[in-house]
């Protein structure tokens, strides 16, 4: 009892929202309880690196986001990986780093001060070995983003031992929107494997793109009501970005009334539900615009290329021949984090999608390369 106040009191210095939400789980899951104290002293020594690293003129971000893979057994309509290059269903996988060299970087992002990583993809069950990397570093937090279509009993055996993982399943709504993007049957395979991990005690939750298909859905409180029934504690809604230059694809984006009805109701989930909310681009208003480039993230490809956020396939960096340091110092981030009309999302779901020439001529600027891993 006395262990559970004592976290209770540190997690509300933090959030208070997370120890309400969180600490009932913990007390029924004492891994969570035992790993916590393991990751608050890594997250308080990860700070004070990154500090020590900014006096000296390098902004390390305390998030890399890892598309760990370029494969995927689902085709989404509308995948923002495919359209970027991330996810390639060509002979380039083979360029894809190997565990031991994921391993390699993710060493080096603690040493400099990064302190979790959220792994996606492609899809990140299909890495063979995936698992080995959360329980290697146990004092990290990692967010797994999946389709929740091939999660294997051994992965579920495994995972059930760790206390320092969050999965979150992505999910459009109800079983028709799923499977209308994602293909049929996909939405029972998703909701099977969220009430699995619930079964063997792992945190999990929700990832959604909003569209003006789906946003309706989601604006109904019944819903979101549905979902902590089943013992969902995270919901992580991202509004879609345009992958292509299709008028059809444009007309998926939100209206500006619509995003600001959206951003107000989740700001009363957050409020009043159960559940621990995340919406993009609403958070970013917190930290002055787009956390890309350092700010508050960075991404890596399945090739290892250092790109400003999985949106930008741009890099000047790649980790196999370059290190961490060098890409986080690198004027390609400097002059985006450095340029405050980047920052700016300009009634768009993503600040650099939003000023596509100024980022082109930026790029050219510093000698950037394209990432996409069909033209490597």
């Amino acid at each position: 009892m006395q262990t559970v106040t004592k976290l209770k009191k540190t997690i509300d210095s933090y959030d208070p929202k997370i120890a309400n939400l969180f600490l009932p789980w913990a007390s029924r899951h004492p891994k969570y309880l035992r790993s916590f104290f393991r990751l608050r002293r890594s997250y308080l020594d990860s700070k004070k690196i990154r500090e020590l690293l900014l006096e000296n003129g390098v902004r390390v971000p305390p998030f890399l986001i890892l598309s760990i893979t370029s494969k995927c057994n689902l085709r989404c309509s509308g995948c923002f990986a495919s359209a970027v290059g991330t996810k390639t269903d060509k002979h380039m996988v083979k360029a894809m780093l190997g565990i031991d060299q994921w391993c390699k970087i993710i060493q080096e992002a603690c040493d400099s001060g990064v302190f979790g990583f959220v792994i996606a993809g492609g899809e990140p069950f299909l890495y063979p070995g995936i698992i080995r990397i959360f329980e290697e570093f146990k004092d990290r937090l990692f967010i797994v983003v999946t389709n929740g279509t091939s999660l294997r009993e051994e992965d579920y055996k495994l995972l059930k031992r760790l206390g320092n993982i969050v999965v979150l399943v992505s999910v459009e709504g109800d079983r028709e929107l799923t499977d209308v993007r994602r293909g049929e049957g996909v939405f029972d395979k998703a909701m099977g494997s969220l009430r699995k991990l619930n079964e063997v005690g792992v945190i999990n939750g929700v990832s959604v793109t909003i569209t003006r298909v789906n946003f309706g859905y989601w604006m109904c409180e019944e819903h979101i009501d549905c979902l902590i029934e089943q013992g969902i504690r995270v919901g992580v809604f991202i509004e879609h970005i345009p992958t292509t230059m299709e008028k059809s694809d444009y007309e998926l984006m939100l209206t500006d009334v619509e995003r600001k009805s959206f951003r107000a109701q989740m700001l009363r989930y957050r409020d009043d539900k159960s559940i621990y909310i995340v919406h993009s681009p609403g958070d970013e208003e917190f930290f002055g615009g787009c956390v890309s480039a350092g700010r508050g993230f960075a991404h890596i490809t399945p090739a290892g290329d250092l790109t400003p956020c999985p949106v930008s396939n741009i890099a000047t960096h790649n980790l196999m021949t370059a290190s961490l340091i060098e890409g986080f110092a690198s004027p390609l981030f400097a002059k985006i984090r450095e340029n405050e009309e980047l920052l700016e999302t300009e009634g768009m779901p993503c600040a650099l999608f939003a000023h596509p020439k100024e980022v082109d001529e930026l790029a050219r600027s510093v000698g950037a390369y394209k990432t996409d891993m069909d033209k490597r």
